[in-house]
C-alpha cells in the first residue's frame, strides 16, 4: 500500500525522479541514523560494526541503482507501465534466491509467470494516446526492476548472517549514494537545486513513509518469509498503483490494457499460490527443529 501510493508523490512535483531519489537517501539516511543512536542510547546496542558495513555495501549498491532508476522512470513513462514492469521482479528473484538460499526450484511454479510476461506485454503495447509512456522510461523501468530483485537478494543475504535491519537500513541509505550519485549527475545533474516547494513536500514524505517504514518492513521481513512469497505478496501493488495515479494525478488508463494487468496480478498469484502448496511439507522432527 505505502509503496502504490508513494509513486504517485514522486511524480507528483513534477521534477525529474533521479533527483527526488537522491534527496530522499539523504532525508532517509539522517532520519536512520538517529534512530540508531536513540536506540544506542536507550540500550547500549553498539554501532554498526566493520562486518556489518561490508555486508551492507552490496545491497546499498544495488538500492541506488534501483532507487535512481525507477525514480527517474515514473517521471518519463506511465505509473502503469513502470510498476506493472516492477511486478516482474519476482520472476528474477525466485530462480536466483532457490540458487543462492538453497531452495528447492519450483519450476513448475515458474512457469505460471508466462501468463505475467503476456500481460506485461498488453499492457505496455496498449497504452493511452496521452504520451505519458515513453519507451526510454520503460526502458529505465525495467533496469530498475533489475537493480530491485538485486536488491533483495543481497539484503536478504546480509540479514541471513544476522544484520540487524535498523542497521542494515541505516547503512544502505548513505551508501546507496554510491551509486545513485552517478545516475543523478547524468540524468538531472543540473537540476539537484534549487527545488520547488512540492519538491521537498514530497522527499520529507517519502523519507518517512518509504525510506523508513516501508523498506524497514520489507527488511525486518526477510529473515521470517521466503524471498518468493516476499515478492509476489505485492501482487497487488501495480492495480493499487494505478488507481492512485487515477486519482491523484489524472492518468488514464486504457481499456485494452486492463486485461493485461489482470494477467500480471494472476499470473504472479498463481506462482506464489503454487509454489507454496508444491513445497513440501516439514515433518513432525524438522518442524520442531
Amino acid at each position: 500500500m505505502l509503496f502504490a501510493l508513494s509513486l504517485s508523490i514522486i511524480k507528483w512535483p513534477g521534477v525529474p525522479g533521479s533527483v527526488i531519489a537522491w534527496w530522499r537517501l539523504i532525508g532517509s539516511s539522517i532520519l536512520w541514523w538517529v534512530v540508531l543512536h536513540a536506540r544506542r542510547r536507550r540500550t547500549g546496542r553498539p554501532l554498526p560494526s566493520r562486518a556489518t558495513w561490508k555486508l551492507a555495501v552490496v545491497p546499498a549498491l544495488f538500492f541506488g541503482l534501483n532507487i535512481s532508476l525507477t525514480f527517474n522512470a515514473l517521471t518519463r513513462t506511465s505509473i502503469a507501465h513502470a510498476d506493472f514492469i516492477a511486478a516482474m521482479t519476482p520472476l528474477v528473484t525466485m530462480p536466483l534466491g532457490f540458487v543462492i538460499f538453497r531452495e528447492r526450484p519450483q519450476w513448475r511454479s515458474l512457469s505460471w509467470g508466462v501468463l505475467s510476461i503476456v500481460g506485461i506485454a498488453i499492457v505496455l503495447f496498449n497504452g493511452s494516446d496521452q504520451g505519458v509512456a515513453t519507451w526510454q522510461g520503460d526502458v529505465l523501468a525495467a533496469m530498475g526492476m533489475t537493480g530491485l530483485a538485486c536488491y533483495l537478494l543481497a539484503a536478504k543475504f546480509a540479514r541471513s548472517r544476522g544484520v540487524d535491519t535498523f542497521d542494515l537500513m541505516a547503512l544502505v541509505m548513505p551508501m546507496a549514494l554510491l551509486t545513485a550519485t552517478p545516475v543523478v549527475m547524468i540524468l538531472a545533474g543540473d537540476q539537484l537545486w534549487p527545488l520547488p516547494w512540492q519538491a521537498w513536500v514530497a522527499i520529507a514524505i517519502l523519507s518517512v513513509m518509504t525510506g523508513m517504514v516501508a523498506h524497514g518492513l520489507l527488511v525486518f521481513a526477510h529473515t521470517r518469509v521466503p524471498i518468493a512469497t516476499m515478492s509476489t505478496m505485492q501482487v497487488s501493488q501495480p492495480a493499487l498503483s494505478a488507481l492512485w495515479a487515477w486519482i491523484l494525478l489524472g492518468e488514464a488508463i486504457a481499456a485494452a490494457q486492463v486485461p493485461g494487468m489482470a494477467l500480471v496480478i494472476i499470473g504472479l498469484a498463481l506462482v506464489s499460490w503454487s509454489s507454496q502448496r508444491s513445497r513440501p511439507t516439514p515433518s513432525g522432527r524438522e518442524a520442531a527443529t
